[in-house]
């Protein structure tokens, strides 16, 4: 493509040469509307060779040479949008985005007659849409996106410009109106329309079919009304994204439209939620575009069965039907479905069995068939979904006991039976399942007998609800090995005998509620010791004694617990203590508390706790709740109040870090430092400070980001967080120290040698990214793209268990709703080979970075799978991708793949140092080669994975559930072969 080819020219063919002094005058005009604060982003503007400066690329076409490029992407840039740029006359290439810019677009920027790709995205323009902008009769690439432009977009920008516009991104504003684009429009090249989040009505033009080669047609979030379109879309050979949702758009009979989308047969992705659609899911359903993976028809009023048909779709890895109003039973042929990771069928009106069938969906990471009217028994072979992460059944009838076999889904994180009508004994295997990190729910049910000695095991979970059913016995004092338990309700049920003491010392338990049982004994003074506890209810129980002065007891209610006849106590609406109490009053609340009956208040089961683990300690500084944050003065630090985690003072960190000197720094990257540290009590810490004088780039949101992703995310993989402060001068987070550093490190010591890197830790490592990367792909409560993954980036804990780190530029994806695009941005589509190109919009690292970030595509999951792709190989050839042996546009993917299989040891930096554990020598000629067998097909099968992960086209590499679970499988293989 022309812009393609314009970057490369740029890019290689630097001039020496000085450009005109009316270059050198705009760039300095510009460079003044530019705060004071933010010019540290340009050390070099002012110095005497223009074409050094940061982000001016010149090329020699005349003397004297020209300002082609001006690429300031992402520098933190705050001020004024000046008209200064337009002097730059020759300009080709202008990218501006994600800054602070504000003001109105220039309308001058329409007389670049040569400008081939204008990106202000992600700024704060107001204003209007200049008309003159479609003037540009080069422009190939226009993305404003992320602004707080109002108006309607003016008819010139669609109607006045030249077949040349392949990507115009308009999302994420306040533009109003109708999409004005006449029939008398002709866009033949355009490959991307992004209208998204704007405040647009009218119907679709149906002159947008003049644009024949669209591949990404978003147009989610807007008031755009009508029926949905019959002949319309299927103009679209080559569409690969359509996205209508949060429209209202109407349809009584789905099947013209689906019948229509079925010629577009590269679709991948269908969005429609959330309009005014009604019918059924018709038989055409099954004619769509065999590549179709994400099918969203979710918050609608579609009726009907499900139609078989669906299992056509045989790459459909997402399938979204819930809160419509679908009855008849879930049909067996959804089995079919064999590449399917997510399911949502919640909030319908479905009945019958469970299909046993479910079971043969291999890659089904998530089960939501929750809030139906389904019966029967809870099929044995969900036992078979070895990729399952949530499980949510509640808000059915299901009856019968709780199979068995639900223990053998070791990969479970999440399981919800709750308000069923399930019966018989908790089996041990479900209750020791090691893997739930968020919560098991089974409340609301008939389920009997004791309270499984196996709960003690779930170490790693955060809630526990067992509440209202016929549970009896003890509460077992193991059950404090809980040690991440955040909330733990058992009220309503037939427990007796008295509290645990150890209860009251889970660490960072938030909500207890023992209500209406049959327990005894005094209140344990450890639940008034709990610096945690918030909510406790111990109501109608026969707890005896006095009721503690300290901790939560202050300010709890009577409400919380009354019930209780032999309780006396300070809390207002209990009887006082008296030496010698009244026999007859003992009486009297005998028989009148059972004729009270006093009714239980149950908890609701909260999911959105913050879900990374914290440690013990003094508590002063703590991590920021953006949607409100209340300042608080602590001394001289001013913080944001929440309860959620711990608060250690700047104070403190300045005393453990030996106030941040530099014998304690371990490390140093582009938004900031870190530093070892020890606090009083002895924990050790890595303390990550941003830099916010020098750090450039965008530092207060790479704090943010990191908040929010270490805030909403809890993985063994992924790097925990202990707390994070933020005043106006200081931002930073404060991490459990890693004592084996980081992956690079351990690539690349700098005594040159490494010791105990073999080809176990070598697979142990990367398996242990893997489940990482594939729990923000694809199970936490909110997607994650990292955006940056690399060595550094991993780190290794006392027992080499890897996990991923900084998130500064990472992007969360908004879920379920408009489905998946990121918050407070926009996703870039897989646009087809021979799409367009926007040089230099790179995300992340170099040698680390996917080759579509380079064409203008936006943060992708299929990004970090390249990124993986490379880090696979890097371990296994030690060797950077950015080596010297790698040029004139040779890769890392390019090199290996040349090696590949028939001269491995040329691959092989260190060949000796990925034999297996060399324990495992042996005098036996043949179980040596046994082993070299073994060691040769691992690194062939890693290579492989490695090559496939960082193929040129995105939709051709695995996602990150494929390689975690082919990562898991060889590391099995690979421990087998070592324990036999």
């Amino acid at each position: 493509m022309a812009a393609h080819l314009l970057a490369v020219l740029l890019l290689g063919g630097l001039s020496l040469a000085e450009p005109a002094s009316e270059d050198r005058a705009a760039l300095l005009k510009f460079f003044a509307g530019i705060e004071v604060s933010s010019r540290r982003a340009l050390p070099n503007w002012g110095s005497p060779i223009l074409c050094n400066w940061t982000g001016v690329y010149c090329r020699r076409t005349s003397l004297p040479s020209t300002v082609v490029m001006l690429k300031l992407r992402g520098l933190n840039l705050r001020g004024i949008m000046t008209p200064w740029i337009a002097n730059l006359s020759a300009l080709e290439f202008l990218d501006l985005s994600q800054n602070l810019l504000f003001g109105k677009i220039p309308p001058q920027l329409g007389s670049l007659a040569n400008l081939q790709v204008l990106s202000l995205s992600s700024n704060l323009l107001d204003g209007t849409i200049p008309p003159e902008l479609g003037f540009l009769s080069h422009l190939v690439y226009l993305s404003l996106g992320g602004n707080r432009i109002a108006g309607e977009i003016p008819k010139a920008l669609f109607c006045n410009s030249t077949n040349s516009m392949q990507y115009i991104d308009l999302s994420d504003n306040s533009l109003r109106g109708e999409i004005s684009l006449g029939i008398d429009c002709n866009l033949e090249h355009l490959l991307a329309l992004l209208l998204w989040s704007n405040e647009l009505h009218g119907q679709i033009p149906p002159s947008l079919s003049n644009s024949s080669r669209l591949e990404w047609i978003d147009l989610g979030s807007n008031y755009l009304g009508g029926g949905l379109p019959p002949h319309l879309f299927d103009k679209f050979p080559n569409l690969l994204i359509l996205n209508l949702s949060y429209n209202n758009h109407t349809s009584d009979d789905l099947d013209p439209f689906l019948v229509s989308m079925s010629n577009c047969s590269k679709l991948q992705e269908l969005q429609l939620v959330a309009n005014n659609l009604h019918g059924v899911i018709p038989p055409s359903v099954g004619a769509l575009s065999v590549n179709l993976s994400k099918l969203h028809l979710e918050e609608n009023f579609i009726a009907g069965p499900i139609h078989p048909n669906i299992s056509n779709l045989v790459n459909l890895t997402y399938l979204n039907l819930s809160n419509n109003v679908l009855n008849g039973s879930i049909p067996p042929e959804i089995s079919g479905l064999r590449r399917l990771e997510r399911l949502y069928l919640s909030n319908n009106r479905l009945t019958g069995d469970i299909p046993s069938s479910i079971g043969e969906i291999h890659h089904l990471g998530l089960l939501d068939i929750s809030g139906n009217d389904l019966s029967g028994t809870i099929p044995d072979t969900f036992a078979e979904l070895s990729q399952l992460r949530w499980l949510l059944l509640h808000h059915n009838r299901l009856s019968g006991p709780i199979p068995v076999s639900l223990g053998g889904c070791t990969n479970l994180e999440k399981l919800d039976l709750s308000h069923n009508q399930l019966t018989g004994r908790i089996p041990a295997g479900v209750a020791g399942l090691q893997s739930l990190k968020l919560y098991l729910n089974l409340s609301n049910n008939k389920l009997q007998g004791h309270l499984p000695m196996e709960l003690s095991k779930m170490d790693m979970v955060l809630a526990l609800d067992l509440s209202s059913n016929n549970i009896s016995g003890i509460i077992p004092p193991q059950l404090a090995s809980c040690v991440a338990l955040e909330y733990l309700n058992l009220s309503s049920n037939d427990i007796v005998g008295q509290l645990p003491r150890s209860i009251g010392t889970i660490p960072f338990l938030k909500v207890l509620d023992l209500s209406c049982n049959r327990i005894t004994g005094g209140i344990p003074d450890s639940l008034a010791s709990s610096s945690t506890l918030r909510k406790l209810n111990l109501s109608v129980n026969n707890f005896t004694g006095i009721v503690p002065k300290a901790g939560i007891f202050n300010s709890l209610r009577f409400s919380s617990i009354a019930g209780n006849p032999y309780l006396c106590g300070h809390i207002a609406g209990m009887k006082p203590c008296t030496t010698s109490p009244s026999t007859h009053h003992h009486s009297f609340l005998r028989i009148l508390v059972p004729a009270i009956g006093t009714p239980c208040l149950l908890l609701f089961l909260l999911v959105g706790y913050p879900t990374m683990k914290k440690r013990p300690g003094i508590r002063k500084c703590h991590l920021p709740s953006f949607r409100r944050p209340v300042l608080e003065h602590n001394g001289d630090a001013e913080i944001f109040h929440s309860r959620s985690y711990r608060r250690i003072s700047y104070r403190e960190l300045v005393e453990a870090t030996g106030g941040f000197s530099e014998r304690c720094l371990v490390g140093s990257g582009r938004f900031g430092r870190v530093y070892e540290g020890t606090l009083r009590g002895g924990e050790k810490i890595a303390v990550k400070v941003l830099d916010l004088k020098t750090g450039g780039g965008d530092t207060g949101g790479s704090f943010k980001r990191e908040c929010e992703v270490l805030g909403r995310t809890r993985h063994r993989n992924l790097v925990g967080i202990v707390t994070a402060c933020s005043r106006p001068d200081f931002k930073a987070l404060v991490l459990p120290l890693m004592p084996n550093g980081s992956l690079e490190r351990w690539l690349y010591p700098t005594g040159g040698e490494r010791h105990g890197w073999n080809l176990e830790v070598v697979v142990s490592v990367a398996t242990d990214v893997a489940e990482g990367m594939a729990y923000l792909h694809h199970y936490s409560p909110v997607r994650v793209v990292h955006c940056d993954l690399k060595p550094s980036n991993v780190l290794l804990d006392r027992d080499m268990t890897a996990v991923v780190a900084d998130f500064g530029i990472a992007r969360l994806m908004k879920e379920g709703g408009s489905g998946e695009k990121e918050e407070g941005s926009g996703d870039t589509p897989r646009l087809a080979s021979g799409g367009f190109s926007t040089a230099g919009l790179l995300h992340g690292s170099v040698g680390y970075t996917a080759p579509e970030y380079g064409l203008g595509g936006q943060p992708s999951t299929q990004g970090d799978v390249y990124s993986f792709g490379v880090l696979l190989l890097e371990i296994i050839t030690e060797k950077r991708p950015t080596n010297i042996i790698f040029h004139e546009g040779l890769t890392l993917h390019e090199w290996v793949k040349s090696h590949y299989p028939h001269d491995l040891e040329s691959v092989l930096m260190h060949p000796n140092q990925l034999n297996l554990n060399p324990t495992l020598s042996s005098s036996e000629e043949e179980n040596l080669q046994y082993l070299k067998k073994v060691e040769r097909d691992i690194i062939i099968k890693l290579i492989e994975l490695g090559l496939a992960c960082t193929q040129y086209t995105p939709t051709m590499r695995p996602t990150m559930a494929n390689i975690a679970q082919e990562m898991t499988a060889l590391k099995n293989k690979l421990t087998l072969v070592i324990q036999s």
